[in-house]
């Protein structure tokens, strides 16, 4: 994405006064803790896909990994 006016306030502001959605009604100080409440979102969402990118990785057979990393191995269908 490019910033098309070139007078972004922040590094990430790709506004380009097509929809603003009342950002510019909020305070510096409200925009700042909304900038961030959204980085940490994006930061979430991240570490979110990181553990489905993993889980896919893992062997199918054990569903419990971790059991089997610390030494407790438990078989997943037994006794049904």
């Amino acid at each position: 994405m490019k910033d098309i006016t070139g007078d972004g306030e922040f590094v990430g502001d790709f506004r380009n006064d097509f929809i603003d959605f009342g950002w510019s009604t909020f305070t510096p100080e409200e925009q700042e803790r909304k900038r961030a409440i959204e980085l940490n979102n994006g930061r979430a969402a991240q570490m979110g896909i990181l553990g489905l990118m993993v889980h896919e990785m893992l062997p199918s057979h054990d569903p419990y990994v971790i059991n089997g990393l610390l030494g407790a191995p438990v078989d997943f269908n037994a006794g049904f």
